[in-house]
This record gives structure tokens, C-alpha cells and sequence, in this order.
């Protein structure tokens, strides 16, 4: 018990006398106080006593599903920064191959009384993943957010990058370059964000898409090398990719096939992460509204907190193309 005071106190700032009020429920402690040493309970991993378990941790789950693409660490940091500004104290969950599942984190965090999750990228955008834990929050009544395309019955609040008009803009740009054999590296079938780029790019194509333009991949360099090389075997001179790292894999593929990129290939990535413009050649990419759409998420979940209703529909925000190195003028054939 003194090593637990000891601990809280110092993580607060406050003294132990203080935390000793807060635990026995003693008056003389400000509201902003009482709550710093309840949710320094909850960080440390201590129960907090019986008497207080009835309220709400001032913490947040934020589920991210890897931290090796840098879109994920991008939005952890605006999100991260925007709950801190609102008095709230994120918890980072990131789920490793073999390691904690989402759905055991989504445990975790019921277990330390949270008041609300925000997943920025999960199971919730693969349609035939299990979504159990999802339901669990919703019957529990806790507040969540999701950012980017969730399946069919999950009713939670949603920021989203608007997936069509992001492969209008990539489609475009490479028509307007003259390419005519244009790519797509896409996601999985069952992942919705990869659904709708596909779909906007059926109608960019009036109707119709051959199915030798179009190849799936897991999020990965290794992925996006593999399916570009297998569309630059059918001829393809420009490709447009679902993620920046699937982008990286088609430079590398042109690579080892001897093709010079921009100039014999032309490739378009997807987020504008870290890096893109120190990459050989600098990587046209569109871009996220990363800044904006943390902070929006971060709106939702704190109004759903304080109690207020909030829309449960989709707010779309509008991506840009970044126009950098790695595309260019078609050769003529």
C-alpha cells in the first residue's frame, strides 16, 4: 500500500497525504487533482479502490494495427496530442504478428474502465474478419471512433479519407502523363477502403476493368513488389498503389526488372507518410488530411464522452495529389 501512495504520488506530482484522501474518498482535493491520481491508477496498473470502480477512467484506448507504417505513428502522434489537450490520456495498443489480438486489447481496456477508443486501422475495415469486440463496446455503451471505412453494421462515428476521389486524382494524373496500361495494387478483397478504390476505378474506366490490371496484396513492401511485378509482366506502364510501402514494393519491382522508373514506369502510392520525399525518386503519393482527421476523431469521441449525440455516419475528408519523382511523361510506343 505505501509503495503503491509512493508510486501514484510521483507520477502525479502531488503528495502521498493526497493520494491517500483521493483513494478514501476525503474531501480537501480539487476535481482535476482527484482525477490525475485516478487515472495514475489506472496507468501504473493498480485497482482502483471499490468505492470508485462505478466511474470511467480518464483514459483512452488508441488501436493501431503496426507502427511500421509510418501513416500509423502519424496519426497515434495528432491523436494522441489532441486527447492530452482534452484532459485525456491515450493508451497506444498495437497489435504484432503472434502477439495481443485486437479483440484481447479491447478486454484490456474494459478492464481498466475506459472511457472511450479510437482504432485507427483494425479488423473493423475487413468485412469478413470477426467483429465481436466491437458489438462488446457497443453494449457497453462505450464511445468509439474509427478512422478509414468501416464494414456494414458497425454504427460508430467514422473519419474517413474519401477512397474514390483519391484514385480519381492518381487515374487522372497518370491519363493526363498518357499512360493508357494503368495498374492497380490493392488491399484485400474483404478490406472496404480497397473495395471503394476499385470500385471508383470500374467507373473511371466507364463501367468495366480488366482483371489483369488489378492485383491484392497484404500492406507491405514485400507485398507491393510481388504484385507489381506480376502487372508489369502483362505491360502495365503506370501503377497506382492503395498504401505508400505497396508503392516502395512497385519502385523495387520495376527495379529488378531492368525498368527505369519514372521514365519506363510510372507509380502513385497512397497516405504522403514520412519519408516519401527522401525516397529515389521521390514518391507521387496523395496525401491524407492526417492533422485534420485525428483532431475530428478526437472531437467525436470527447462530445460521445461528455454525452452529447453525434453523427454516426461517415465524414469524408478530401485527399490531394502530390505530384513528386516517380511519375512521368508515357514513352511513346
Amino acid at each position: 500500500m505505501t509503495r503503491r501512495l509512493a508510486q501514484v504520488a510521483k507520477k502525479v506530482g502531488v503528495s502521498e497525504a493526497t493520494v491517500s484522501r483521493v483513494l478514501n474518498g476525503k474531501p480537501g482535493v480539487s476535481e482535476s487533482t482527484r482525477q490525475s491520481v485516478l487515472t495514475a491508477l489506472d496507468v501504473l496498473g493498480y485497482e482502483r479502490p471499490t468505492q470508485l470502480r462505478g466511474e470511467r477512467a480518464r483514459l483512452v484506448g488508441l488501436v493501431v494495427p503496426e507502427l511500421q507504417n509510418p501513416i500509423f505513428p502519424a496519426f497515434a502522434e495528432v491523436i494522441g496530442g489532441a486527447l492530452a489537450q482534452q484532459g485525456l490520456t491515450p493508451v497506444l495498443c498495437t497489435q504484432t504478428k503472434g502477439g495481443v489480438s485486437e479483440a484481447d486489447y479491447v478486454e484490456l481496456l474494459l478492464q481498466q474502465q475506459v472511457s472511450g477508443v479510437v482504432f485507427a486501422g483494425g479488423l473493423y475495415a475487413q468485412a469478413d474478419a470477426a467483429h465481436d469486440h466491437y458489438q462488446l463496446l457497443a453494449e457497453r455503451q462505450i464511445p468509439v471512433v474509427l478512422i478509414n471505412a468501416a464494414v456494414d453494421g458497425l454504427d460508430f462515428p467514422c473519419v474517413a479519407c474519401d477512397d474514390a476521389v483519391a484514385v480519381e486524382q492518381s487515374l487522372r494524373h497518370l491519363v493526363s502523363l498518357g499512360h493508357e496500361r494503368i495498374g492497380l495494387v490493392l488491399g484485400p478483397a474483404d478490406h472496404i477502403p480497397s473495395r471503394r478504390r476499385l470500385n471508383a476505378a470500374v467507373q473511371a474506366a466507364g463501367g468495366s476493368l480488366a482483371g489483369e490490371f488489378v492485383e491484392r496484396s497484404m500492406f507491405s513492401l514485400e507485398g507491393g513488389q510481388a504484385a507489381a511485378s506480376r502487372l508489369l509482366e502483362r505491360g502495365v506502364t503506370g501503377i497506382v498503389c492503395a498504401s505508400d510501402p505497396l508503392a516502395l514494393g512497385a519502385v523495387r519491382a520495376a527495379r529488378r526488372k531492368g525498368l527505369r522508373v519514372p521514365d519506363e514506369v510510372s507509380v502513385v502510392g497512397y497516405d504522403d507518410s514520412a519519408f516519401m520525399t527522401c525516397t529515389e525518386p521521390p514518391l507521387t503519393t496523395v496525401r491524407q488530411p492526417i492533422e485534420a482527421m485525428g483532431r475530428a476523431a478526437v472531437e467525436l469521441l470527447s462530445a460521445q464522452i461528455q454525452g452529447s449525440d453525434v453523427p454516426h455516419n461517415e465524414l469524408l475528408f478530401e485527399p490531394e495529389l502530390v505530384v513528386r519523382g516517380s511519375t512521368a511523361q508515357a514513352q511513346e510506343s
